[in-house]
């Protein structure tokens, strides 16, 4: 699955944090250990992706 090169996350990603995780890792895999810029330019979009999907921890009151 291929997305815009756009380091701004989209708020209706319906993507869960693993899933996007899975994309990050297939990246890396793809990279052979080594990011291109372009490449560097999805990692960070997808990292931003699953900061905003990852389950936020409930702080106890």
């Amino acid at each position: 699955m291929l997305h815009s090169m756009s380091t701004t996350v989209e708020p209706s990603s319906e993507r869960s944090a693993d899933e996007v995780n899975e994309e990050i890792r297939a990246l890396w895999l793809r990279s052979g250990g080594t990011l291109s810029t372009e490449q560097r330019e999805e990692y960070q979009r997808l990292v931003l992706e699953w900061a905003a999907a990852r389950p936020q921890p409930v702080k106890a009151a």
